[in-house]
């Protein structure tokens, strides 16, 4: 009697199978996006707009929380951290993607200083809005000035305002020069300042190519082939808040080299971050990110 022959799977199947399970995964995320929306916008009418008195900048910046946790959960990426969020002041922070706001804000609530091409991102650029980010042109210095006067009466009003920098989104090979015409304030004004380092990593493909948004890349097909991955892990690394200096250069200077270090040295245990469905009241996580 013959054996059986056992026949492998030729390559063109395993390939079709591949792009098969990506389509897949696309199109269920993309589905899970149109809910995000759906839910986000009743949210934030119940929530928000009809808060009742709430503080308008701490009502936003809880919203975005929750609905950063819940964006993430449907994008497949998992957050963990080290360190503690700061409870106010400036939040200084290297910047790879349009991930880091979602990544920083299901962290703690915050406020976020951005470039002002981001309002026309899809989903990622409605949160960011109704979120309460502050957008910043980069073609007009003038406008710094305004952003920078925002940007005081929001850490007046005891949030946490995040900046990037670095002006621009890099590969995360390294950590771009500072830019401090928006440390200014911190500067004057003698706030708390933190740095933090924003790190990713993936089981398959490349960091760089698909999660970094960076160089001439366009948003929509970056952000589809991101869909379509299996899993991304997201570290925050917050290192230890201090008072601004007078010379903001020099703030600047020191706070490049306060994130460079957290990219080498945490400071605390990493805290994994679970959905916010699992998380049990009164847990660490819970005391970090709504204190």
């Amino acid at each position: 009697m013959a054996g059986r022959v056992t026949r492998r799977p030729e390559a063109g199947s395993v390939v079709g199978a591949g792009r098969g399970l990506r389509f897949f995964r696309l199109a269920v995320r993309l589905a899970g996006f149109v809910g995000i929306v759906a839910g986000a916008s009743g949210d934030y009418l119940i929530r928000v707009l009809a808060g009742g008195g709430r503080s308008g900048v701490r009502s936003r910046g809880e919203w975005l929380t929750r609905w950063s946790r819940r964006t993430l959960r449907v994008i497949h990426v998992q957050l963990q951290f080290s360190g503690a969020p700061p409870s106010g002041g400036l939040l200084v922070a290297n910047h790879l993607t349009y991930l880091d706001i979602l990544v920083l804000a299901a962290a703690h609530p915050m406020v976020f200083v951005a470039k002002s091409e981001v309002r026309a991102w899809p989903v990622f650029g409605w949160l960011a809005r109704m979120g309460g980010t502050l957008f910043v042109r980069r073609d007009h210095r003038g406008d710094v000035s305004r952003v920078n006067a925002e940007l005081a009466a929001a850490v007046a009003a005891g949030s946490v305002v995040v900046v990037f920098p670095e002006g621009t989104s890099s590969d995360g090979h390294e950590v771009l020069p500072f830019r401090s015409s928006l440390l200014a304030p911190a500067a004057a004004g003698a706030w708390p300042v933190t740095p933090a380092w924003i790190g990713y990593e993936m089981p398959e493909g490349s960091v760089e190519d698909e999660v970094c948004y960076w160089r001439d890349m366009v948003f929509l097909p970056h952000f589809l082939n991101l869909l379509s991955q299996p899993r991304i892990n997201a570290t925050i690394r917050f290192g230890r808040t201090v008072v601004a200096g007078t010379d903001r250069k020099r703030v600047a200077l020191e706070l490049h080299d306060a994130v460079v270090g957290l990219r080498v040295t945490p400071v605390a245990p990493t805290i994994p971050v679970p959905p916010e469905r699992n998380r049990p009241s009164g847990s660490v996580v819970e005391a970090v990110t709504q204190g």
